[in-house]
């Protein structure tokens, strides 16, 4: 018997599944085993940037080797439906001063917009009760930017 694949998705339909989510997971590989870490992210129809606290083992692996995979899912709760697209690059350091402040004011838009809890902000060395706009006031958090994608495999069910 001949297993069924799962169909792919066009661009704009991966494209328009990053859009709507806000939550990844990025897959390190410069260890013996790769180290898998969740990341909230914006995309500017380009490019996905993340925002990542400035210790862990992120760190160390990232300065080992920028090369990562990139994972965005999207499924019913029953799972009758699902959607995922896998970004093969490399990570990079935002380093210019408008150019962070810029995607730090995206997360702060995003996570306004997606009513998320404010309390995500701890994910990024931040207080429980601190509001989003610090984010963009104090540079507690690397910018990293998604460059040099080789491969992208994107599969949705239905």
């Amino acid at each position: 018997m001949k297993p069924e694949k799962i169909p792919r998705m066009t661009k704009s339909e991966y494209d328009a599944l990053i859009e709507r989510q806000y939550a990844s997971r990025i897959s390190f590989g410069a260890c013996e085993h790769s180290y898998i870490a969740p990341f909230m992210y914006v995309f500017d129809k380009k490019y996905l940037y993340f925002l990542s606290t400035k210790y862990g083992r992120k760190m160390e692996y990232f300065a080992k080797n920028p090369k990562v995979s990139v994972e965005i899912e999207e499924y019913a709760p029953d799972m009758s439906r699902f959607s995922f697209v896998s970004l093969q690059g490399s990570l990079e350091e935002v380093k210019d001063p408008a150019a962070k402040k810029k995607i730090r004011q995206q997360f702060v838009e995003m996570v306004t917009a997606k009513k998320l809890s404010h309390r995500v902000l701890t994910a990024l060395g931040h207080k429980p009760g601190d509001r989003p706009d610090v984010l963009v006031n104090e540079e507690r958090s690397l910018v990293w930017k998604l460059v040099g994608v080789q491969d992208i495999v994107a599969l949705k069910n239905g």
